[in-house]
């Protein structure tokens, strides 16, 4: 097939770097058509449908929502319940990934190019987000190639009148309410966020360890310990002093954001999330 034939496909983590390539890709290519999709596990937080349908206003188009055909329950089970982790990602491998190349196989069969455009930006180091050995599906930075950085994410997101996902408010990523990439303090405002969504989670910890798991889902403790009082007020005052620290270095540098604008990630040193899940 020719490269007009070409499909052009663009995922969204329901993050805002991945929203503000859909809204760029929008303005500086419109001659493309692109089909952007999100893939459901479930278990995203309620602001992520929000804000994804807010996109879909601006995009003029729906986003495609690609469902896997066993959800995280399924999975959970397969594994023995054992939860996933830094160290076994099987949420990210079964229920983003795989959907993604169903969806994609029978055109790549019949020999149609793809072209997926993913959101690493400029000023981060290239992380492989989706590698592929099939001679028709091309990789496209966008951001990477024309030198977009965060403060251009932000920019394009607050020009378009979309801004930031609510979420964003008290978490630093997009994905499952229960990701084990979160920090302590997000895992504190979860609770006080969505209660309800909280539980659950403390309820799929306390299966799995009841399984032999050797994974909590907050490293080196259990979200029951975690949540208690006194460890609370230890979070949130290590939080503070944190951000403070933060506050007194920035102030330095008038061109960089403004303090409050910090990902929690900047306080406590990138992880390293999983690019389907959180871009």
């Amino acid at each position: 097939m020719s490269d007009a034939e070409a499909k052009h496909v663009l995922g969204l983590s329901g993050g805002k770097d991945s929203a503000a390539l859909a809204v760029y890709m929008r303005q500086h290519h419109p001659e493309l058509d692109i089909d952007y999709f999100f893939t459901d596990t479930g278990k995203e937080l309620p602001e992520v449908y929000e804000f994804l349908g807010r996109l879909e206003g601006f995009l003029g188009k729906s986003i495609l929502r690609l469902n896997p055909d066993r959800d995280f329950d399924f999975w959970l089970k397969q594994y023995n319940n054992f939860l996933p982790s830094p160290q076994t990602r099987w949420c990210t491998r079964q229920l983003k990934l795989r959907p993604f190349e169903q969806w994609l196989k029978p055109m790549l069969e019949q020999g149609q190019k793809v072209y997926s455009y993913v959101a690493i930006r400029g000023d981060e180091e290239y992380r492989e987000g989706y590698s592929s050995k099939h001679k028709n599906l091309k990789i496209v930075l966008p951001f990477k190639d024309d030198g977009i950085d965060k403060p251009g994410v932000h920019e394009i997101l607050e020009s378009s009148g979309l801004g930031l996902p609510k979420y964003y408010d008290w978490r630093s990523r997009s994905g499952c309410t229960f990701c084990f990439y979160q920090q302590k303090i997000e895992w504190v405002r979860l609770k006080e966020q969505h209660p309800e969504a909280f539980e659950e989670a403390k309820t799929y910890e306390k299966n799995a360890v009841e399984n032999d798991s050797p994974f909590t889902w907050s490293q080196g403790e259990s979200l029951d310990e975690l949540t208690e009082p006194e460890r609370v007020r230890q979070i949130k005052e290590d939080y503070e002093k944190r951000l403070e620290r933060a506050k007194a270095k920035r102030q330095q540098n008038p061109l960089r954001d403004e303090p409050d604008s910090l990902d929690i990630d900047e306080l406590y040193g990138q992880a390293k999330g999983c690019l389907a899940c959180h871009k």
